[in-house]
C-alpha cells in the first residue's frame, strides 16, 4: 500500500537540540493546536510526546475533566506543543501527523493517538496507528502525507523543540499556567494553580 510505505519513509529520526539557558515559555502564536476559546483568561499549556505512557495516562484520565470545567466552561484554554521521547522515530512521525491535519480535528487526532498509544507499543509502532489518525483529520490522506515529508514541518517542530528546551522543559508531560510551570500535573493540581487565577479575574 503506498500509503504506508510513505508512512515508513517519513520515519526519519532527528536529533535533540541541545540544552540551553532557561528562558520564559514562548507565546503562543497562530497556527498552534489549541483547544478552547482563544480569549480565556487562562492558558494552560502541555509539553508531550505521543510516546510518552504517563501523556496518555493524563490524557485518559485527567483531560476529560479537566476539559469539562475549565475548556468547555470558557476559563481556558489548553495549547498542545510536541517533545517527542523515545523511540524517536515514532514520536516525531506522530507529532507530524498531528501538525499535518486540519487545525480543528487537531485535538480529535490528538486524542486518538494517545487512546491507541498501548495498542501501538505493544505493535511495536506499526503504520496503521497514524494511518487511524490521519483518517479523522479532514484532509486527504496524500495532503497530510506531503506535509509530513515536507521539510518545513521538520524545521517548524525542531524549532519548537529548541525554544522548549530553552524553556527548561526537559521531560514530558510538562504544563505551565500563564506562562509559570506546574509540577502538579493531576487535577487537583492544576486547579490549585488556575483557580486563584480565575478568582482574580
Amino acid at each position: 500500500m503506498r500509503l504506508v510505505a510513505l508512512i515508513g519513509a517519513a520515519l526519519v529520526a532527528v536529533a535533540a537540540p541541545a540544552v540551553a539557558q532557561v528562558a520564559p515559555v514562548p507565546p503562543v502564536v497562530a497556527g498552534e493546536r489549541v483547544l478552547g476559546q482563544a480569549d480565556a483568561p487562562v492558558t494552560v499549556i502541555e509539553y508531550a510526546s505521543f510516546t510518552c505512557p504517563h501523556c496518555a495516562h493524563w490524557a485518559a484520565d485527567v483531560l476529560p475533566a479537566f476539559k469539562a470545567a475549565y475548556v468547555d466552561t470558557g476559563k481556558v484554554r489548553l495549547v498542545y506543543r510536541d517533545l517527542p521521547t523515545p523511540p524517536a522515530e515514532p514520536s516525531f512521525v506522530a507529532a507530524k501527523v498531528s501538525r499535518c491535519v486540519a487545525s480543528e480535528q487537531a485535538f480529535p487526532v490528538i486524542e486518538t493517538l494517545f487512546a491507541q498509544q498501548g495498542a501501538a507499543r505493544l505493535m511495536r509502532w506499526p503504520a496503521g496507528w497514524f494511518l487511524n489518525a490521519i483518517d479523522q483529520g479532514g484532509r486527504a490522506p496524500q495532503e497530510v502525507i506531503a506535509c509530513i515529508e515536507d521539510p518545513a514541518t521538520e524545521a517548524a517542530l525542531n524549532a519548537d523543540l529548541e525554544a522548549a528546551e530553552a524553556a527548561g522543559v526537559t521531560g514530558t508531560p510538562t504544563f505551565f499556567v500563564n506562562g509559570v510551570r506546574v509540577e502538579d500535573p493531576s487535577l487537583e493540581g492544576l486547579a490549585a494553580v488556575i483557580d486563584p487565577l480565575l478568582a482574580g479575574h
